[in-house]
């Protein structure tokens, strides 16, 4: 059965992404609207409530617009924006969450595609939180840097075009502590209160790195590197697209650098540490348009049709131990 697919938002950076991930597929059908009539309330409205599934590529306030033009009960939506990340009544799109969050996507009407920097965090977070190993009231830090696509068309223009680019090599921002995805990572990680976040954009396009570094000495359970690495390992065992590397001894890998795995949907994670002064950092490597946007939306929107998740999308290999 060929499934319709509305991307409202086609153009914007996350929209061209998904598009060029589900192109040549022959078990969907693209439903388009003419440049002129892209913003146009009706002709919108008629495109979303024919679509068998409709992918919100928009900013939040349009994206809330955009569900509400919906008037049918039969159009399933994944909104690739912030708008709904901790909404009731809708599904979170992270497949890798838990062992029934598949289930969840599948049946789901309503589903809210994560934010890039959160996946990284939740994957790590989570299962150490589920297991106890980390309690649910630690005081949690995340740093992680991005390449400027994050930021959207406007952004990827400020660096790379006009008279005077910006050359920043690193920048960091959010340093009110009020970033919009600290709602959904601190939910979704199942954590008590929100992680101090500090993000950052690389002077480069796409791909990121999450970092969370753990005191473990503060922690009365004399947890070891090799605790937080077999429950990682053992939580995301045959999984596609997260995966965790072998535990090494090297302080630097090839392995770990934001753009070792863009173009890909993959996400990997790292422990590494000093286990004699009582210190670990947990390290997710990924495409932020990829595992963390479209190829997320894509993963998602295969698992809604009934489909293998990974048609479409590429998996890559985990680097091999360092000593």
């Amino acid at each position: 059965m060929t499934a319709k697919i509305f991307i409202d938002g086609e153009v914007g950076t996350t929209g061209l992404q998904i598009r060029a991930r589900l192109d040549g597929r022959s078990d969907i059908k693209f439903l388009r609207l003419p440049e002129n009539l892209r913003k146009e309330r009706e002709a919108r409205a008629q495109m979303l409530n024919e679509a068998d599934i409709a992918i919100l590529c928009l900013p939040d306030a349009a994206a809330i617009e955009a569900v509400a033009l919906i008037e049918n009960k039969t159009t399933r939506v994944i909104d690739a924006s912030s708008a709904h990340r901790v909404a009731d009544g809708w599904t979170y799109g992270f497949a890798e969450l838990s062992p029934t969050q598949r289930a969840e996507i599948a049946a789901s009407k309503r589903l809210s595609n994560p934010g890039c920097y959160p996946q990284g965090y939740i994957a790590m977070m989570r299962p150490l939180v589920e297991a106890g190993l980390i309690p649910s009231d630690f005081p949690a830090t995340l740093n992680a840097v991005s390449g400027y696509s994050g930021g959207g068309k406007g952004m990827i223009a400020e660096y790379e075009q006009g008279e005077e680019p910006i050359k920043v090599p690193y920048w960091p921002y959010g340093l009110t502590l009020g970033h919009k995805h600290v709602p959904e990572m601190t939910a979704y990680a199942g954590l008590q209160h929100p992680p101090v976040f500090q993000p950052a954009v690389g002077h480069y396009a796409q791909g990121m790195i999450d970092a969370i570094p753990l005191n473990l000495w503060a922690l009365e359970s004399g947890l070891k590197m090799a605790d937080l690495h077999a429950c990682l390992t053992k939580r995301y065992e045959g999984e596609t697209f997260v995966k965790v590397a072998p535990l090494a001894s090297a302080g630097k890998l090839d392995a770990i650098t934001p753009e070792h795995l863009n173009g890909t949907n993959s996400l990997h994670i790292h422990v590494h540490g000093n286990d004699d002064i009582g210190q670990a950092v947990l390290l997710a490597v990924y495409d932020n348009l990829g595992k963390g946007a479209s190829g997320a939306a894509v993963q998602n929107m295969n698992i809604m049709m009934g489909i293998d998740e990974a048609t479409g999308l590429t998996a890559a290999s985990l680097p091999t131990a360092s000593h």
